[in-house]
């Protein structure tokens, strides 16, 4: 059964870095669109950016440019999302997104934690 599986994330001071992986089980990550999302206490799921089948990366998260970076390794057969220069703001649970014609499939989130 295909399946995006994702690791990372947790615990983190503000200021601190996390990255968080999304790895293809049964799916060649290479052949799709991979974007990444977040959904914040009391807030709707918000899109962060993505990276294209061809590794063209764009951010749609104001807040994310300059602090989030996006990377593929196709060996591993994983995305990543790198965050750096975190804040408060950025608590919440993080998924990622694969997506190519109409196939569709979605991690399984994972926290992200970001407190003194």
């Amino acid at each position: 059964q295909a399946q995006l599986v994702q690791s990372g994330g947790g615990l983190v001071q503000p200021g601190g870095s996390l990255r968080l992986s999304c790895q293809g089980s049964g799916l060649t990550l290479s052949t799709y669109a991979i974007s990444w999302y977040r959904e914040r206490p009391g807030k709707m799921r918000e899109l962060i950016g993505h990276i294209t089948s061809i590794d063209v990366v764009n951010f749609y998260l104001e807040s994310a440019k300059g602090r989030f970076s996006i990377s593929r390794d196709n060996a591993e057969n994983t995305v990543y999302l790198q965050l750096n220069r975190l804040i408060t703001e950025d608590t919440g649970v993080y998924f990622c997104n694969a997506r190519r014609a109409t196939q569709e499939f979605w991690g399984q989130g994972t926290q992200v934690t970001v407190s003194s």
